[in-house]
């Protein structure tokens, strides 16, 4: 045990650092520079360091698909398309029970594969719907539990940012995570819209019929024209990589260009907008790849302290068979969720969770590798729910930033509560049955 002081020490400084407020980024290098010196680790360690930083950031091809889907999502949130489907999809479903609260699901989850950006999906679905919803008597609690929930799926329904980061953290086929994925999202966004429909049947005056649906032209040809933009950007990105035409950092070349050239056919694409892109852009991506620099320093140290055969020893003490350790890493992670980003999360975790679900046997008769494609988008479920957890759920404070002041954040926590164990049951399906994750990558890309 006490050889695991030094790696255990260097936890509670990471977790007292990122709780401090301090750049996430800022604090794992930092911590890792000072537990390379105070562990006694030689300065060659550091120069190691250094040198897979190059070759494992800033040279990695793969890296580059992350601005470029965050500029195609960003690109298309400008757009206006979706606020054109939304009118559409009203149109189509708003004179039933429920039916809004369905349009935004479905909203929700089309945008969702058109951007992967779940802060422009949660608050472009708040701007448009929320203020519609509240003036159709929704119950405020369905209505923000709906967006928030619908606008999270973008982290997971390809193409997603996180997917592309897990791929490489885990060293796995970003294009089946992708396929992997698309099951998992739809059966999310098929939950939620179960739960709608429940909801309408159950308790009628909180989905009220909506009073004020437009109705000017062919319905038919609005949903075929609204749908265009969205189906030709998912065609375009997941086509490409399904049929091996393009990598997935060729395909998000290839949804950057798609995205600019719907904006200009709606009329969008000007200085101001490819501006606001650019800076969007740049400031996740810089986001995203500082956490990757301080995460690869904190993770090489760690390892050099032997933290990661302290976690191993602590798995292997309780042995509590494949399922039970499973289970108690994917409740790790989901309390982690309450308070750090999935950003810190991956990269902290990950390489550290990995090798020991690569070692376990669940007696599935499956290779390593799938088991590993299943484990890591168990991980991106889990994930999702830290958007929408409380304290720091980043959907619920999107929400807030944009809702009435009626909408108060005790509503909002009211509102996901439903949708959150929608989200937990969607994660036990998938831990049944292992081929909600495989069947997709299996049919194109074989065992």
């Amino acid at each position: 045990m006490i050889e695991y002081i030094v790696p255990l020490s260097m936890v509670i400084c990471l977790l007292v650092g990122i709780f401090s407020g301090y750049p996430v980024a800022f604090v794992l290098g930092g911590v890792g520079i000072l537990f390379a010196f105070f562990g006694g680790l030689p300065l060659a360690f550091l120069k190691i360091g250094v040198s897979r930083i190059y070759a494992g950031v800033i040279e990695n091809w793969l890296l580059l698909a992350v601005p470029l889907f965050v500029f195609m999502g960003a690109m298309l949130d400008k757009s206006g398309l979706a606020q054109n489907l939304l009118y559409s999809l009203e149109r189509a479903l708003g004179r039933k029970r429920g039916g809004l609260a369905i349009s935004v699901a479905l909203l929700g989850i089309v945008m969702a594969a058109s951007t992967g950006i779940v802060g422009a999906s949660v608050v472009m679905l708040s701007t448009l719907a929320l203020p519609i919803m509240l003036r159709e008597n929704y119950k405020p609690e369905l209505a923000v539990g709906t967006i928030a929930a619908s606008g999270t799926l973008g982290i997971l329904i390809p193409p997603s940012i996180m997917l592309v980061l897990v791929g490489d953290i885990l060293q796995i086929s970003v294009g089946e995570l992708f396929l992997g994925a698309i099951v998992p999202g739809l059966l999310l966004g098929g939950l939620y819209i179960a739960y709608i429909v429940f909801i309408a049947l159950t308790k009628p005056s909180y989905t009220p019929i909506s009073t004020a649906v437009r109705a000017e032209g062919s319905l038919f040809i609005a949903l075929l024209r609204d749908l265009f933009a969205p189906l030709a950007l998912i065609l375009t990105v997941l086509g490409s990589i399904a049929t091996g035409t393009a990598t997935p950092t060729e395909a998000a070349g290839l949804g950057a260009i798609c995205a600019m050239v719907l904006a200009a056919m709606n009329r969008k694409l000007t200085f101001r907008t490819m501006s606001a892109c650019v800076r969007e852009t740049g400031n996740t991506s810089a986001m995203i790849l500082g956490v990757l620099v301080g995460a690869t320093i904190f993770g090489m140290v760690f390892k050099g302290l032997k933290g990661d055969r302290m976690i191993e020893n602590a798995i292997l003490f309780f042995d509590l068979g494949a399922y039970g350790t499973l289970g108690i890493l994917l409740l790790l992670i989901f309390i982690m969720g309450f308070f750090l980003e999935w950003v810190e999360i991956s990269f902290i975790v990950l390489p550290l969770f990995a090798p020991i679900v690569a070692a376990l046997d669940f007696g599935l008769g499956i290779s390593q590798e799938q088991q590993l494609l299943w484990f890591a988008m168990l991980v991106a479920v889990n994930l999702q729910t830290s958007f929408l957890t409380p304290p720091f759920g980043y959907s619920l404070f999107y929400i807030k930033g944009v809702a009435p002041p009626e909408i108060t954040i005790r509503t909002i926590y009211r509102g996901i509560v439903p949708f959150v164990a929608l989200q937990l049951f969607g994660l036990a399906l998938l831990i049944i049955w292992p081929d909600l994750v495989l069947w997709a990558p299996d049919a194109v890309f074989g065992n």
